[in-house]
């Protein structure tokens, strides 16, 4: 059976009146290192603008703006694109034995090359509060060997950890593997175990701490559970929003493709490179996962962008993907 996808997503924002819409930002193309190929791609806007121009933001994104020159009753986004969702193994990769093991809450041993503190890990209460105390993050040894660290410190920035985050931290952490790859993929099932998943429509992310209390969250929230604690700990970690293309089967056997806008954390290893882990599901990312943008903070990494005039909005999203069946004699 052929591999190859074709997934069309449409958008919709309707205005009880014309506005004015100030340069919409659009993130919504494969960043260019999707490990899912991408064969062909387009994007469509409506009504008629006036300018709109592609360019790579900061974080590598590939993002586009739209101007529109007249007020507009409606805004529409319809994106096309053809995705190669050949299996493969998210665990190919290899890690160099100075990565492979991390330093450990039981670990109380010095922990050579840290910034700002010459402590593992070890006593994560007193070692940890002493780093936020000193405004300093404490960052996982092996980064410090990196010619190039200097260029992930967006993604060490740490986010306040409240108490429940903090206590569910200490406790998981005194039984969490030395292995740094059994670790990781463990806290992941261990945050899709405690946060169950639900569907929110509502703009804007949950702290980790409200998350965690509520035991329930949308795919971006626990996403971003996953990426404060990975900080705590001393990883470099980022928030991942993108499409995840699904199979199934329905009632008489047949195929069922389905697709939605999705989040997930990435952390990055060296000699890895950037590990993707889908908080939903408590597994890594593979195939059906396309990512459209990757930035330290939640809020860079929205769809869509801009400012417009006050009104009240209806806002309609569609989305389908389907198998393409490729002549091999062509």
């Amino acid at each position: 059976m052929s591999s190859h996808v074709m997934l069309s997503h449409h958008t919709r924002y309707q205005y009880d009146r014309p506005v004015f819409l100030g340069p919409q930002t659009i993130r919504l193309r494969p960043v260019a290192t999707s490990k899912t190929p991408v064969r062909a791609y387009a994007l469509r806007i409506a009504p008629p603008y006036s300018q709109q121009t592609w360019q790579r933001d900061v974080y590598g994104n590939d993002v586009a703006q739209v101007v529109f020159a007249d007020r507009v009753t409606h805004f529409d986004i319809t994106v096309q694109l053809e995705a190669d969702l050949a299996p493969r193994n998210p665990f190919d990769f290899v890690l160099t034995p100075d990565v492979a093991q991390w330093v450990s809450p039981a670990d109380r041993n010095s922990a050579s090359g840290c910034v700002g503190m010459q402590q593992s890990l070890g006593g994560v209460t007193q070692s940890m509060n002493m780093a936020h105390a000193a405004n300093v993050s404490f960052r996982q040894p092996f980064y410090q060997t990196m010619p190039d660290a200097a260029e992930l410190s967006d993604y060490w920035q740490s986010t306040s950890l409240g108490p429940t985050v903090r206590a569910f931290v200490q406790e998981w952490a005194q039984k969490a593997p030395a292995d740094t790859l059994e670790m990781l993929v463990a806290l992941n099932r261990a945050i899709a175990a405690q946060i169950g998943y639900q569907v929110r429509l509502e703009p804007g992310i949950w702290s980790p701490e409200e998350t965690l209390l509520r035991g329930t969250g949308s795919c971006r929230d626990s996403a971003w559970l996953l990426i404060a604690i990975l900080r705590h700990l001393g990883f470099a970690a980022r928030f991942v929003s993108g499409y995840l293309v699904q199979a199934s089967r329905n009632a008489v056997g047949e195929e069922v493709l389905t697709c939605d806008l999705h989040a997930w954390a990435e952390t990055f290893l060296p000699s890895a490179g950037w590990v993707g882990f889908d908080t939903t599901s408590g597994l890594l990312t593979a195939q059906g996962h396309v990512p459209l943008a990757a930035t330290p903070q939640p809020e860079h990494a929205a769809p869509v962008s801009g400012l417009l005039d006050q009104c009240q909005a209806v806002f309609d999203v569609s989305m389908q993907a389907q198998r393409l069946f490729i002549n091999a004699d062509c």
